[in-house]
């Protein structure tokens, strides 16, 4: 049977009979103990402070913060500077930089944990054709030496935990994720995430988890697993089939970081929990909206709110109405009526599963 097969046989199975409770063990990432931690994927544009913040809320164990480049001298840009940002509401301070020269990725490396990260975390994953083009991120995979050479000039700058976030090969034909992990775990790395796609892939097809199982056998470091796992019973089927430490969650979490909770609390004890009543969605969204406007201010925070109501949309009785109505404007205070509207409404019970707002 076929590893699709596999999956759709365990994902449709009635939850008590598919669950059986998954039993890890914990590891500690510098000062923090983590036991099967769930965690959210670094995506440039998505992973900014305010979202981190609201996935930390809804039960996410950590966040990694939107990748910043090697290369110091562009932090000043609103961009970088934006993502370098801390708070005291994003638990460990997780950064991930970029870049392909050891010595710069070194001293990206020290200047953060100068500026207070917990944590360096390594992009080797990214599929980006402008990432790509300046033989970053997943295009290092081709070159295991100078992966070597970065890891062990990172992990000798700072004194805090390195950890590296991967794909499974470069391409379909060379999935040399098992030789890059036994790289990282030679030079120190204290943690792999690796996504189950190769470079090739980018994030077409379905994500392949026997890669990453075997990784997990050719390595002691803890192995965090990430690529399409959308719902708890999927969540359960990754960890078991890779035996990985923990998962990571990417674009599920976009309009549902609920979703962070939900698998905590199937993976402790097999409840399988409905996405939460509509106003409680509705009060996140506002509360997330609100945040973006102040984090960005209201011309970049009004762009950038669209995406995220066409995500939460998609959970919301009258969502196809509320995003068409909040994509006609681009004004911060116009998108904050239609949303306190539209919130009303849903309190009055004025909004039906179908209806117009």
């Amino acid at each position: 049977m076929t590893l699709a097969a596999l999956a759709d046989n365990a994902l449709h199975r009635p939850a008590e009979t598919a669950y059986k409770r998954i039993q890890t063990a914990g590891f500690q990432l510098g000062k923090h103990t983590l036991q099967c931690p769930i965690m959210l994927a670094p995506m440039v544009g998505v992973s900014d402070l305010p979202f981190r913040e609201i996935c930390l809320q809804q039960g996410a164990t950590l966040t990694i913060a939107e990748m910043v480049p090697a290369d110091s001298s562009v932090w000043s840009s609103e961009k970088n500077r934006l993502r370098l940002k801390r708070s005291d509401n994003c638990g460990p301070e997780i950064v991930q930089i970029a870049g392909y020269d050891p010595q710069m990725m070194a001293d990206a490396a020290r200047k953060n944990a100068d500026m207070g990260a917990e944590v360096i975390d390594i992009n080797m994953g990214c599929p980006a054709k402008k990432v790509l083009k300046r033989a970053s991120g997943s295009a290092l995979m081709q070159d295991p030496d100078l992966v070597e050479r970065i890891l062990c000039a990172v992990v000798a700058a700072v004194d805090i935990p390195v950890t590296l976030k991967t794909r499974t090969g470069w391409s379909r034909k060379e999935r040399n994720g098992p030789l890059i992990a036994r790289i990282a775990e030679d030079s120190g790395i204290a943690m792999l995430s690796i996504h189950g796609r190769t470079r090739e892939c980018r994030f077409m097809g379905d994500a392949e988890y026997d890669t990453i199982a075997a990784i997990k056998q050719s390595v002691s470091i803890p192995v965090i697993a990430n690529g399409d796992i959308n719902s708890p019973e999927k969540a359960a089927y990754v960890l078991r089939h890779t035996g990985a430490d923990g998962l990571m969650i990417g674009r599920a979490a976009q309009g549902q970081p609920w979703i962070f909770r939900q698998i905590h609390r199937y993976l402790n004890n097999g409840e399988l929990e409905h996405n939460p009543p509509a106003i409680d969605i509705s009060t996140l969204m506002l509360d997330h909206i609100h945040a973006l406007l102040a984090f960005y201010g209201d011309f970049k925070g009004a762009l950038f709110a669209r995406k995220h109501i066409d995500w939460y949309s998609k959970a919301l009785p009258g969502g196809a109405e509320l995003k068409a109505h909040f994509m006609t404007t681009r004004d911060a205070v116009e998108q904050r009526d239609i949303l306190s509207a539209y919130h009303e409404k849903l309190r009055n019970n004025l909004i039906q599963s179908d209806g117009p707002l």
